[in-house]
């Protein structure tokens, strides 16, 4: 039988390029391949941490607080909640995303196809929302290149390269324990609290100190909202429209004119307050009815970015407990009575000076530029003309970053530790003077409070610390260095002292802790004071005093004009036993307005921060005609 030779199989992938379909197949597929590899090595205009998506992983949500995911939870897109607009800008404007083998996968919580908009979105600022932390938020910002104008900045000065020489400077906070490191003089032996400031920032020369105004004041009217303490509310500031929170506040302005005679609270001791019932009807529906909205807007570290330990430390422990706060935070800017720019003056200084400058006009133009930013974004702040907005701020150089911006300067509340009435800045009625706290440990803020009981103290008065402002070198003059044991004055506790009595041990074991201004009028040796159950003797022309508003300082403490510091001494000891024993007895009981708590309470110092600028608005509100 002949052998018959079978003709060879084609082979398979000569098979398969024989049918039309197949071959299409495999040029799509070539073709998207390709698409992938030119997106990867594309330049992008991007901040070089914003990964693209088609061809890097999505970066990991940031390591947020709670609140944060509370907010982020929310299903109703409100402006704060909006993608951010760096994301949005990442793909080009004809090419949808892909999937394929050579793209990453997508997180589930990110809808794309609703997210990025067929147009490309404006390039975004310095303004844009907090990026993951494990990011090099100064990477956002290159060093060299001109900032890129948008809508919502400024024009900036063409002399001063703003972004350029103070941007590259930012990193963003590991945690919300974000600590700089701490100045060499926490460290201190006298245990002092006092960090160095920068000299000669302020753009005029210091003004001859006006006559002190700390004089007890007749708090025997029924309404505080018709005292001295209240500014009157300027026409100009009518808002725009009207809405349910103001109609809210005009309510409350009126019951607390109105406010029931209270006595015997067991809670709030009258001789602490002016008018013990405004405060307690004001608060009462402060808790009732108070909204507060935060601007989600703001890149981290100076936004969102809580500073808990040191002398600053009131600005950040606020931020903190507003930001996981669930009572009075809302997510709706529309039923909000406050809008809180969530900013830290700290932070300011920390990251965007530059040492030797002795110019604070990179400072004042970033807040120029986020408050244009969030007005032309947003109609909140165009309402009222910045009326119902508030920062808190507690680094001397507070008030002086608001100077470039005048709706900001004239109508936002301030709440400022730097409360001088001199500089032109601090608005007396509408301003919130700010508490000073000096926090040691931010995971122990409420540690080493306390004291020795009244009779028990044998030092009639103690200052130790640096020499700088006009009081303390005067101080030391006249009280240093000499040889008088009811007179402690230092300009630094001798380790021959510290050996014997640390600095907390003598504030401790004083009847009368001297608290002069530094380089500014606050100083956190008030409450520190306080803290240790020593009675305040304050130095500082044109100051004033913490929730001022609500609080007679006349009865904890005593205030002393600086040019009686030559007869202080004689000043203390004219005061009478019993009336000293009284006011310590006082600073006992007043200790817990001034407390912070990680957890806030009832009538604690973030509550009266709060019901300071709730206070404030109450009184400004007036009615669309």
């Amino acid at each position: 039988m002949p052998h018959h030779i079978s003709s060879p199989r084609p082979l398979l992938p000569r098979k398969i390029l024989q049918r039309r379909p197949a071959v299409v197949a495999c040029a799509a597929v070539a073709v998207l391949a390709a698409a992938a590899i030119l997106l990867l090595a594309a330049p992008t205009t991007e901040a070089p941490s914003r990964a693209l998506l088609a061809g890097g992983s999505l970066p990991s949500r940031p390591r947020e607080e709670p609140h944060a995911e509370r907010f982020a939870e929310s299903s109703s897109l409100t402006p704060a909640e909006a993608p951010p607009p760096s994301l949005k800008s990442s793909f080009p404007s004809k090419i949808a995303p892909v999937p394929s083998m050579f793209s990453a996968p997508e997180p589930e919580h990110l809808d794309t196809k609703s997210s990025f908009p067929s147009k490309i979105a404006p390039v975004p600022s310095m303004f844009s929302a907090p990026e993951p932390e494990h990011l090099e938020t100064k990477s956002s910002f290159p060093s060299k290149i001109a900032p890129v104008p948008s809508m919502f900045s400024a024009p900036e000065p063409e002399h001063l390269e703003t972004k350029a020489n103070f941007s590259t400077r930012i990193t963003p906070s590991p945690s919300m324990f974000f600590e700089p490191a701490s100045s060499p003089v926490e460290s201190f032996d006298d245990r002092s609290m006092e960090e160095p400031e920068h000299p000669d920032i302020k753009e005029n020369s210091p003004k001859e100190s006006a006559p002190f105004l700390q004089e007890p004041i007749d708090s025997t009217s029924s309404s505080d909202v018709s005292s001295d303490r209240v500014l009157p509310p300027d026409p100009e500031q009518i808002p725009l429209w009207s809405t349910a929170a103001d109609e809210d506040l005009i309510y409350a302005k009126k019951e607390i004119a109105n406010a029931p005679l209270v006595s015997g609270h067991p809670d709030l001791y009258a001789p602490l307050f002016r008018n013990v019932s405004i405060f307690k009807r004001s608060y009462e529906l402060m808790e009732g009815l108070l909204k507060v909205y935060i601007y989600h807007d703001g890149a981290k570290p100076i936004f969102h970015s809580p500073y808990l330990k040191g002398i600053y430390a009131s600005e950040g422990w606020f931020m903190k407990l507003i930001e996981g706060d669930q009572s009075f935070v809302v997510r709706d800017p529309n039923r909000a009575h406050l809008f809180y720019l969530p900013y830290s003056s700290r932070q300011l200084e920390h990251n965007l000076y530059v040492p030797g400058s002795n110019t604070l006009e990179p400072l004042s133009i970033y807040v120029k530029n986020y408050i244009d930013m969030i007005s032309a974004k947003f109609p909140y702040w165009n309402r009222t003309k910045g009326t119902d907005h508030f920062f808190v701020a507690c680094h001397d150089w507070g008030p002086y970053t608001t100077k470039l911006h005048d709706e900001l300067r004239k109508n936002a509340i301030k709440a400022l530790c730097n409360a001088d009435l001199s500089e032109g800045v601090f608005i007396r009625g509408r301003d919130v003077s700010l508490p000073e706290t000096f926090v040691r440990s931010p995971r122990k803020p409420l540690g080493g409070i306390g004291g020795k009981p009244a009779s028990k103290r044998s030092i009639l008065a103690f200052f130790a610390g640096q020499m700088h402002g006009r009081v303390r070198p005067i101080l030391l003059r006249h009280w240093g260095g000499k040889d008088d044991a009811d007179m402690r004055i230092y300009s630094r506790l001798p380790r021959r002292i510290t050996r014997r009595m640390n600095y907390v041990q003598h504030m401790k074991s004083t009847k009368y802790c001297i608290c002069p201004m530094g380089y500014e009028v606050n100083s956190p040796r008030i409450v520190e004071a306080i803290y240790y159950e020593c009675v305040p003797v304050i130095i500082a022309d044109n100051f004033v005093l913490p929730f001022d508003d609500v609080l007679d300082w006349s009865a904890f403490s005593v205030v002393v004009p600086e040019r009686d510091v030559p007869r202080l001494k004689e000043i203390l000891l004219e005061i009478p036993e019993s009336r000293y024993v009284a006011m310590q007895s006082n600073v006992r009981k007043v200790q817990r307005h001034f407390l912070w708590h990680p957890k806030p309470v009832k009538y604690d110092i973030f509550h009266m921060i709060l019901h300071s600028v709730w206070f404030s608005r109450v009184n400004q509100v007036l009615q669309v005609q």
